[in-house]
């Protein structure tokens, strides 16, 4: 049976939204979500930056209008994905999402001009007003993330991350996933000898001496969640004080 001519009005009237997460439950969680509500359609499930770099690459015409970007996802990194993204279609609307509100990662993500960032912790209703400001024309920043930025979220100062290049940052974030230096090596396509070189400029410009040290660093700074045990309880202390 053929739709309706209401039906079909409708489906171009919903807000077509790519959904990129690498936790397949919480994608599916999310998806599910927004598919319940009317005029919101999920209409892509990506599982990474890399995935979803491809897919805006290979997309001929604007098949999306809003990505929900998973803030804090391994491999080539949100802030990497959504400069790269942004450069291809620099009309689309990003959201970035993370259960960590603090941290780097909010304000260099609005800097770089990405529309919205989320605490997942907020309720159904904000999720959905969120979205519809963004694909109006507005900037969206949940209160949990403002309150954590304390300042306005789209002008902060330069924190201590910010001293560390595009490709510093992206190395940094993969040292801190406990990516090894031949798995970095091999995924950005660079030699061992490149990718140490920008490891000792990263401990420099952070005055810092192993990847213990900034594991400790990118946790207080938001640049990761992970609480992985750290052995070394002098460095803990001394960097948490």
């Amino acid at each position: 049976m053929y739709p309706s001519r209401q039906d079909s009005s409708d489906r171009q009237e919903s807000i077509r939204i790519a959904l990129v997460d690498d936790q397949t439950l919480v994608r599916s969680g999310i998806a599910r979500l927004l598919d319940d509500e009317p005029g919101l359609n999920v209409v892509q499930h990506l599982n990474s930056g890399e995935q979803a770099i491809e897919s805006i690459k290979n997309s001929f015409e604007s098949s999306i209008d809003i990505m929900l970007l998973e803030a804090r996802m391994p491999g080539l990194g949100s802030i990497e994905t959504a400069r790269q993204i942004l450069e291809i279609r620099p009309d689309l609307k990003i959201i970035a999402m993370s259960s960590v509100a603090s941290g780097v990662i909010p304000s260099q993500m609005l800097r770089m001009g990405v529309q919205g960032f989320i605490s997942k912790r907020i309720d159904a209703d904000e999720f959905y007003k969120a979205i519809r400001l963004v694909h109006g024309g507005q900037h969206y920043v949940s209160s949990e993330v403002a309150t954590k930025l304390a300042v306005d979220p789209f002008n902060q100062q330069d924190s201590l991350f910010d001293k560390l290049s595009r490709r510093e940052m992206q190395i940094a974030q993969m040292l801190t996933d406990g990516k090894k230096v031949s798995q970095i090596s091999g995924f950005l396509d660079l030699s061992p000898k490149t990718v140490y070189s920008y490891r000792y400029r990263i401990f420099e410009k952070l005055g810092i001496r192993s990847d213990v040290e900034l594991t400790i660093l990118a946790v207080r700074h938001g640049l990761t969640d992970d609480t992985r045990e750290l052995t070394d309880l002098t460095e803990v202390r001394r960097f948490a004080g």
